[in-house]
């Protein structure tokens, strides 16, 4: 079967479906497993960050601008604007001698919900550094830094930066440039849209690269997940209770690519309504397939995700009322 979706279930009656199209590929592009269309284009949202911080670090920066792998991590992120993200993100613009009044991201509440009901509560209005794309807007404006050019539009597809950004994800999703589709995102930075097969593809490389730079973006990302996400979040959990052996980013709109090193797998999956409560319950599914199928499942962190798996649909009084689960799956080559 290759037709994945997931489902809401309410009494006796599938309430909701949400279709999923997947594409898990090797490094070299060829696709092993898949559902759904993975050669659908979509908007990979913040599942991005990771290919649009790399030239900082390929060109420098982390040197010139004294960066650890914190900082590096937060870039990568979609963080909760926990304190910790936002003392990072400031050490951010510290080291590049600019303010919050620098960053074309606008604030937001928390996406963790425990967070966002305490901005609610506190009367708290969110700045620049609470933005869940404050990193990746400061690793933006460093490479404007790195190369003199100027600050201003930054986040705009005609500005040196995105150009160096289009170029670096063309060449590790293996796709042309002209067959990259650029919009804007929820932050105001320039989106880009490809293949779930070319995410796939990337993934896939940076998960097993041996080039410096990206290791050293890999390596941060796994080193600090509670940055690039935070409580609560799969990102977080799931880096955390399988180390080394999985880096994961979710992206807007039932987006998600995940690497795993071990297997020289990389995979890309969108939901395709854009539920994002189905998005994460998408990547588990997946990643229970795939870690059986391959054999990897070798202290596969099955306890540590439950909460993804057939999660509760709850009522105003938090009592059951139904639950989400999984359709069909994959279909290997």
């Amino acid at each position: 079967m290759s037709d994945l979706a997931i489902v809401a279930v309410r009494g006796p009656l599938v309430e909701s479906l949400h279709r999923v199209s997947v594409a898990v590929t090797r490094p070299d592009g060829a696709l092993v497993a898949w559902a759904g269309d993975p050669e659908q284009v979509t908007f990979w949202r913040s599942a991005a960050k990771p290919f649009q911080l790399l030239p900082l670090v390929e060109d420098g920066g982390v040197v010139s601008f004294g960066l650890d792998r914190a900082m590096l991590a937060l870039a990568c992120g979609s963080h909760n604007a926990e304190p910790i993200h936002r003392e990072v993100g400031a050490r951010w613009l510290a080291a590049l001698g600019l303010s919050e009044a620098d960053l074309a991201c606008g604030g937001h509440p928390s996406l963790w919900p425990a967070l966002a009901d305490t901005m609610i509560h506190d009367d708290i209005v969110p700045t620049p550094l609470w933005s869940n794309c404050s990193g990746k807007h400061a690793s933006l404006l460093a490479q404007a830094r790195l190369h003199g050019w100027p600050t201003a539009g930054y986040e705009e597809i005609g500005h040196p930066v995105q150009q160096r950004v289009a170029a670096t994800i063309a060449a590790w999703s293996g796709l042309a440039p002209e067959a990259l589709v650029w919009g804007v995102d929820g932050c105001t930075a320039a989106a880009v849209a490809l293949s779930l097969r070319g995410m796939a593809v990337a993934y896939a490389r940076l998960g097993v690269a041996d080039q410096p730079a990206m290791r050293t973006v890999r390596d941060a990302m796994l080193a600090e997940p509670h940055l690039v996400a935070g409580t609560d979040r799969l990102d977080t959990v799931l880096m955390q209770s399988w180390p080394g052996r999985v880096v994961a980013k979710i992206g807007a709109e039932g987006v998600y690519s995940a690497a795993l090193p071990e297997l020289e797998l990389g995979l890309a999956l969108k939901v395709e309504d854009g539920d994002m409560k189905c998005t994460s319950i998408a990547l588990v599914a997946v990643l229970d397939a795939i870690t059986g199928h391959f054999g990897a499942g070798r202290d596969w962190p099955r306890e540590a995700l439950d909460s993804w798996r057939e999660p509760a649909i709850r009522n105003t009084r938090r009592e059951s009322t139904g639950h989400y689960g999984t359709l069909g799956g994959l279909r290997y080559s």
